[in-house]
């Protein structure tokens, strides 16, 4: 087995002593892995299949094989918060890095409105309980009690390092991982046929899962109950897609965490226990970035109410809609990439090290940034290549060119501020004490240290003199850090508004991919269809996931 030593960032060997408790670490998740994506492409072929008319694949199946991942998951929970309760020694570790209170937060948020939503699914398939199969009203219901023990679990178990059930644990995190996936994946095709639907103003693209079409028809819904439900729910869906993609995140942190063994050097620099209060949160910027965020955020949720009322109505304003929308975005986005590359020239002139620390939190937020921008960049491309195509040009195409353009442009120039500023390692203050380790480690469970390997004796420390080169801490006097300092928290307060409000244009309805004909017509609606469906997602994940890696940006800054 691999284990991380002390003196150093990468695994190395451990010399003999007690034996390790676990053979074959890439075996156990090897296993796991294999469960996840066998249960997950079952679960993505029934949800892709449901959704499709000629398919004999009904929403009753997708609900019942959700219904069961869930219940098992719940199970497992159970099973998980019992054994670490009952057994002291089976956490002996804690990831300081994971699980950070923002994070929490936001899971809890979504939770609740996932909850909010779960109530008005289940009055809407109660108005019409008559035609509906049992499985419809269960579902929600299950559904409500997973998001509760699923939060709770998160909230007590997300720093946990387990050393209990090791092959069996990973197997569940992984089944946990998946069925939140999956749920993730059945809310973003509900959603998409119903824009689609919307939009095109017939079902003959697709059925929606969440009605129910059947052979025989869809079940009415006329009553005024039934359909504030319907558009309740439907509204509230972009909180249930985040909550589940929040908690496959911190699940996988989990994961990486199973049987892992933590060092003192391993707490360097990107520990989460100085959270901000609400009070200080801009007691330490120049007010700029605060200031002229909430101003792109009122004036964009101003734009987007426009937006929606011009485009639900007749067409003689959907023009003016998308001029207006395409408008502010290019101005939001041109703001961004430029407050961006000012970030990244600032730590250009910045005297701290990187930090080069193994920190499976941190290797997952680079990993998801990178991987979700690929949505929106693939959008942008096929914009571009319609929009250059196309002819003749006028001030909505231009317009389109420029929105695609800094869209790809906003994203490069942000993922490289972000990810340079989580491997930045902070300075020390002159003044400020180091934390001493307790018994060599960063976060310990007394009661079970001694049923564990014993680390060797090492004699580097954090702070101490005889540490390498990546781990020197540069010792900053406060004037010199101080400006530094502010405008980095200023550039990540605004970035963060600007990303909230370019999260919740997308994920509460703002599609100018089908209100623009540029694109509808040169691709056609089936292949423009399915870019948008698939690559939006994405996109609008990248966008919340940006606020919670600025707000780390902010504490680190």
């Amino acid at each position: 087995m691999s284990k991380e030593l002390v003196p150093g960032t990468k695994e190395s060997p451990q010399p003999p002593g007690p034996t390790p408790p676990e053979g074959w670490k890439k075996g156990g998740r090897m296993l796991s892995v294999l469960l996840s994506v066998n249960v997950l492409l079952l679960a993505c072929t029934l949800i892709s299949s449901g959704s499709f008319n000629k398919v004999a694949v009904y929403d009753t199946d997708v609900f019942a094989l959700l219904t069961t991942m869930m219940l098992l998951t719940i199970i497992w929970i159970l099973f998980y918060l019992v054994q670490t309760s009952r057994r002291p020694d089976a956490v002996p570790y804690l990831d300081p890095h994971a699980g950070p209170i923002w994070l929490l937060g936001g899971l809890v948020l979504f939770g609740v409105c996932t909850l909010v939503m779960d109530v008005f699914k289940t009055g809407y398939y109660s108005s019409f309980y008559e035609c509906q199969s049992a499985i419809k009203i269960l579902y929600p219901i299950i559904q409500a009690i997973f998001v509760i023990f699923q939060t709770y679990f998160l909230w007590v178990s997300a720093k946990d390092c387990i050393h209990a059930h090791l092959d069996l644990t990973r197997c569940g995190l992984m089944f946990t991982l998946t069925t939140n996936l999956a749920i993730w994946m059945a809310a973003v095709v509900d959603e998409s046929v119903h824009h689609a639907h919307s939009h095109t103003g017939n079902s003959s693209h697709a059925r929606l899962i969440s009605h129910g079409d059947t052979e025989e028809g869809a079940c009415p819904c006329n009553t005024t109950f039934c359909q504030v439900f319907e558009q309740g729910y439907f509204y509230l869906y972009p909180f249930n897609i985040e909550y589940s993609l929040f908690a496959s995140t911190m699940v996988y942190v989990m994961w990486k965490n199973v049987g892992r063994l933590m060092g003192p050097s391993q707490d360097h620099g990107h520990g989460h226990s100085h959270t901000p209060s609400f009070t200080s949160l801009f007691r330490a910027t120049f007010f700029i970035g605060p200031v002229f965020g909430v101003f792109i955020f009122v004036v964009g949720l101003g734009i987007f109410i426009i937006y929606q009322v011009q485009v639900s109505g007749d067409n003689s304003g959907t023009e003016q809609a998308l001029i207006l929308y395409y408008s502010f975005n290019v101005a939001c986005l041109g703001l961004m990439t430029l407050v961006s590359l000012g970030g990244s020239i600032i730590y250009r002139f910045d005297q701290r090290t990187m930090d080069h620390h193994k920190n499976p939190t941190r290797t997952v937020d680079v990993a998801l940034l990178m991987g979700a921008a690929l949505g929106q960049y693939a959008i942008s491309y096929y914009s571009i290549v319609a929009v250059v195509a196309s002819n003749p040009r006028d001030l909505l195409g231009g317009l389109n060119l420029s929105y695609s353009l800094l869209m790809i442009a906003q994203h490069i120039f942000q993922n490289v501020f972000i990810i340079e500023s989580l491997h930045r390692g902070p300075p020390a203050i002159q003044g400020n004490p180091d934390n001493d380790p307790v018994h060599g480690l960063t976060h310990a469970n007394q009661d079970a240290l001694h049923t564990l390997p014993d680390y060797p004796s090492a004699p580097r420390l954090v702070g101490s003199t005889t540490a390498g080169p990546q781990e020197t801490v540069i010792i900053i006097s406060a004037p010199q850090r101080n400006w530094r300092s502010k405008c980095l928290k200023d550039i990540s307060l605004f970035l963060l508004l600007c990303n909230m409000i370019l999260w919740i244009m997308p994920a509460f309805g703002a599609r100018p991919q089908f209100n623009n004909n540029l694109e509808l017509d040169f691709y056609g609606y089936s292949l423009w269809a399915a870019i948008v469906n698939i690559c939006l997602p994405f996109g609008i994940f990248y966008r919340m996931h940006a606020v919670s890696s600025l707000l780390e940006v902010y504490v680190l800054s």
